[in-house]
């Protein structure tokens, strides 16, 4: 189990609001992406970034730092924005599914499983990042709407919610193992027949 400190390990920063902060993130992005994670220095995030060493040190310690912030920002930016809740569990599933499809989607994600496939290892099979948190405390909420509003069957939205994070992961991060039997349309046909049905009254 996760302690409180490597909620906020993963970030390093956990705003990434101020101008200097985003374009030095934006600076790593564009690294990343043509050079992944592990040929990419503190140096060349700040040189792109058109600034000193010791000005990207006040916001981040190191490039890990900056690194697992970048990622974090990436993912947070795909969940939905606040709106009407779901009214139903067709539109629930849609929401769930087309955010797996955006992550699925990302040029991000797409380099560090070419470039760095431990780093994203690290995150399935040993430890939750601050990405994680943020997506699994959006399930909840999502969850227990559909719970109020009678589409979502009964259960401890806390551990429904880890189960849907299990089941998206997975069918995210593994995706490219099974292309040759699900191409794009049925991933997220199958995706969301799983997930309704897990959701679904008649799971329960």
């Amino acid at each position: 189990m996760a302690d409180a400190r490597s909620k906020t390990d993963d970030a390093g920063s956990t705003d990434a609001g101020t101008g200097t902060e985003s374009a030095i993130l934006d600076a790593a992005l564009a690294e990343v992406l043509a050079h992944g994670i592990r040929r990419t220095t503190i140096s060349d995030i700040a040189r792109r970034c058109g600034i000193a060493r010791q000005t990207l040190y006040r916001y981040w310690p190191d490039a890990q730092s900056v690194f697992a912030a970048l990622v974090t920002r990436e993912l947070v930016a795909i969940l939905p924005v606040a709106g009407a809740a779901p009214a139903s569990l067709d539109e629930l599933v849609q929401v769930l599914v087309g955010t797996a499809d955006r992550v699925r989607g990302m040029a991000l994600i797409a380099r560090l499983r070419e470039t760095d496939p431990e780093l994203l290892s690290r995150y399935i099979l040993d430890r939750l990042g601050t990405s994680q948190y943020a997506i699994h405390a959006e399930l909840r909420r999502r969850l227990e709407a559909g719970q109020s509003a009678g589409f979502v069957r009964d259960g401890d939205p806390v551990h429904m919610a880890a189960m849907v994070l299990l089941i998206a992961q997975s069918a995210v991060q593994s995706a490219p193992l099974v292309r040759e039997w699900l191409d794009d349309p049925a991933w997220t046909a199958e995706l969301g027949r799983a997930l309704a049905g897990y959701l679904g009254k008649d799971a329960g």
